[in-house]
């Protein structure tokens, strides 16, 4: 049993999570906000910290940092938020959060991470060593497969470590490992990527290693390749399955111990880049048809990121679809149009909604997209109702995508209320009903 401190503003969430934590046996100490958490931590020693994002008096994060540089550095933080975002969800794993949680609350789930990180509290009194996180274009989606996602960039955003990105084509690998680089103390250096999976094994060599002039026909002069040219930023390695065993072996090499010739040449050059590979294939050792051999495998999957597809995540589509409305002439989809968008299976993922989406956008006559304008197999997924999300009634789709619009047109606006009205075609009366409704009022105006 531990000393647990509830920090959150509305009195309500604050005891009501107080109760439930007390009821698994642990001593509970409550604040409404930064300064009396502060007092609290001052007080006494703290076991787990459950900390809200956004208090009245301040930002969450503020304290999570403070705490991780404090004399209590080896509290664990469990971080709360009624907003499900990438960027919050990065942040708070890269300051060390232990855990990130979303409301309204898995009270079950939650509760076991309060029990395992009163765990970790007590394995580490005995260690200065601060406690580990648990376990575009940009990412989109508030579905708890994709927290997990934005958790584990957050831990590898923190660390310099080779990382391995998982998934089917189409679910935005690319993105994950923009986010990994854009988040990590590298972010003002190079970020390179290379396709594997377009050039030919004889040319992959020196796009990555460099050659030297006369290496081969058509090589008139020296050429840097993409480790030199990703120099103390990041070289993104995509569809790392796609490369051939003498390659797989020399850049294994590159990251035992950075170094590697270009080609023609004999100097040997050191690499500081970060190397984040991706692939779709089977890669992990023990499963047939894998294309990696083992240890670069276990070299490259320091931190292994699995993405999941869109078909195990459908809560997110709503958001996407917002996302992807932010790029066409159109405003909103009707309510049949997303009845068919989240029936369908969605084979080539976010890549295959967001194209459906800008074509839908062409092919409408008004701002609002139908299902006159989605292809026929959206249509077949619709009648034969195979796919709709259990969890998910079509109103709490609609109003996601409502919410996500409106945000979107507040960002657009700089905070103007009138002129996010005029974004979104509706009366200024209309968007502050609105604003209400979706718990916006708070958001930056002028």
């Amino acid at each position: 049993m531990g000393v647990v401190l509830v920090v959150d503003d509305e009195p309500g969430i604050r005891d009501g999570l107080a109760r439930a934590v007390a009821s698994k046996g642990h001593e509970v100490v409550v604040a409404g906000g930064l300064g009396e958490a502060r007092e609290r931590l001052r007080e006494r020693e703290i076991d787990c910290v459950l900390l809200d994002i956004r208090l009245k008096d301040g930002d969450g994060l503020d304290l999570l940092r403070e705490i991780r540089a404090g004399a209590q550095s080896v509290t664990p933080v469990i971080m709360a938020t009624a907003y499900g975002d990438s960027p919050r969800a990065i942040a708070a794993m890269k300051a060390g959060a232990f855990e990130y949680v979303t409301k309204p609350f898995d009270l079950p789930r939650l509760l076991d991470a309060v029990d395992r990180a009163i765990k970790a509290r007590a394995l580490a009194r005995g260690s200065d060593a601060p406690v580990p996180p648990s376990s575009g274009d940009k990412l989109v989606g508030s579905s708890p497969a994709m927290l997990d996602v934005w958790k584990v960039i957050g831990r590898a955003s923190a660390s310099d470590v080779p990382v391995l990105i998982v998934g089917e084509t189409g679910t935005g690998k690319d993105l994950v490992a923009r986010a990994v680089h854009d988040n990590s103390a590298r972010a003002a250096q190079p970020f390179v990527a290379v396709n594997l999976a377009s050039l030919s094994p004889t040319l992959i060599e020196s796009e990555l290693m460099g050659h030297e002039k006369g290496a081969f026909t058509g090589a008139l002069g020296r050429r840097a390749g993409r480790l030199e040219k990703a120099a103390g930023g990041t070289l993104f390695l995509d569809e790392i399955g796609d490369l051939d065993a003498t390659l797989q072996t020399k850049l294994l090499r590159v990251l035992q111990d950075g170094r590697f010739e270009r080609v023609g040449g004999t100097e040997t050059i050191t690499s500081n880049a970060r190397i984040i590979a991706a692939t779709h294939k089977t890669v992990r050792p023990g499963q047939p048809g894998t294309t990696l051999r083992e240890d670069l495998y276990y070299r490259l999957a320091v931190i292994e990121i699995d993405i999941p597809p869109l078909r195990a995540r459908k809560t997110d589509i709503p958001l996407l679809v917002a996302h992807a409305l932010g790029h066409t002439k159109a405003r909103a989809v009707s309510e049949d149009a997303m009845t068919a968008l989240l029936a369908y299976d969605w084979p080539g993922n976010v890549r295959e909604l967001i194209h459906v989406i800008e074509r839908a956008a062409v092919m409408c006559s008004t701002e609002v997209i139908d299902t006159a304008g989605l292809p026929a197999a959206l249509h077949d997924a619709a009648a034969a109702g195979t796919a709709v999300v259990p969890d998910m009634p079509l109103r709490d789709a609609l109003a996601a995508l409502e919410k996500q619009m409106i945000i979107r047109a507040l960002e657009q606006s700089n905070g103007n209320r009138a002129e996010a009205a005029r974004i979104l075609g509706i009366a200024r009366p209309q968007l502050y009903t609105k604003l209400e409704e979706h718990n916006l009022s708070d958001m930056k105006r002028r």
